[in-house]
């Protein structure tokens, strides 16, 4: 851009409109919802640590279905790639992220409940997951019966496990890792016989390349999970914003071939897409 000369006066004016315009009622957030985001960035919240769904790759870039569908949306609202400013929420902060405005969405396998429905609110839901069983290829374990007398992963802290050994295999022996990477290493070497939680969880982990073709979803319908984009309390304007840009991301083919990129390799039979701001839990 080339420099032009300017008088005393307008060079005085153009510094007092900037000095006015830095000391104005702006509280730092830059991540205006609006078509025209001005050159600033927007902060939204994802994992780090799910493959398939929100993962930080080694290279710094960022991976998975969460965040397919987080840069899209955003791109309806005005924001490049480029102006993403990704933040890691984990499950236990993601409404502490919203209320504090350290992010203006999470797009996070953030289920929507009633409970959580009462702090933040939701656009959506974008997916519709369900808790299942990954076990080996050639496992003989279909139904969640099958776990009597077999060792069953999850996190500590999920009640995924739980609610298996009660409602189905009572005398499943129940192991808790720290990760589900953990899990999945469990899985492969012997040392558990399933793991369960969310399906596209599963199918995520199932579909990097180090395990192609060792692992199976049982195809089980245990739970209804659906995934929303949590927005802060009272906000609106956003959720519906971000609705619109859900429902142009199913309209235009990119929802279909965003599950087929980031859980294809595991034959995940992934539901269809919810209909947006229908939320049924």
């Amino acid at each position: 851009m080339k420099l032009r000369k300017v008088t005393a006066a307008a060079a005085a004016a153009l510094v007092l409109s900037l000095t006015a315009t830095a000391c104005g009622g702006d509280d730092g957030d830059d991540s205006s919802t609006g078509s025209d985001s001005g050159g600033g960035k927007i902060k939204i919240g994802i994992k780090y640590d799910q493959p398939g769904l929100g993962l930080k790759e080694p290279d710094g870039s960022f991976s998975g279905f969460d965040v397919d569908v987080a840069t899209y949306v955003a791109k309806e609202l005005g924001y490049e790639a480029d102006q993403i400013e990704w933040v890691e929420t984990k499950s236990a902060d993601r409404e502490n992220a919203l209320s504090r405005g350290d992010v203006k969405m999470i797009a996070a396998t953030y289920s929507i409940t009633d409970e959580r429905k009462e702090k933040v609110d939701f656009a959506g839901p974008y997916l519709l997951a369900h808790q299942d069983l990954l076990v080996k290829a050639d496992s003989d374990i279909t139904e969640a019966t099958d776990l009597n007398d077999k060792k069953l992963c999850s996190v500590t802290g999920s009640t995924s496990a739980q609610n298996v050994k009660n409602d189905f295999a009572p005398k499943a022996q129940l192991r808790e890792y720290g990760t589900y990477s953990e899990c999945i290493a469990g899985l492969q070497s012997g040392a558990v016989d399933a793991v369960t939680t969310d399906d596209s969880i599963l199918a995520g982990f199932a579909s990097q390349d180090q395990y192609e073709g060792q692992f199976k979803l049982a195809g089980l319908k245990l739970s209804n999970e659906n995934y929303g984009i949590g927005v802060k309390k009272g906000d609106t304007e956003t959720m519906n914003k971000i609705n619109e840009a859900l429902e142009k991301m199913v309209s235009d083919g990119a929802w279909d071939t965003a599950v087929k990129e980031n859980f294809g390799p595991a034959d995940y039979k992934n539901e269809p897409a919810p209909e947006i701001g229908n939320i049924v839990q």
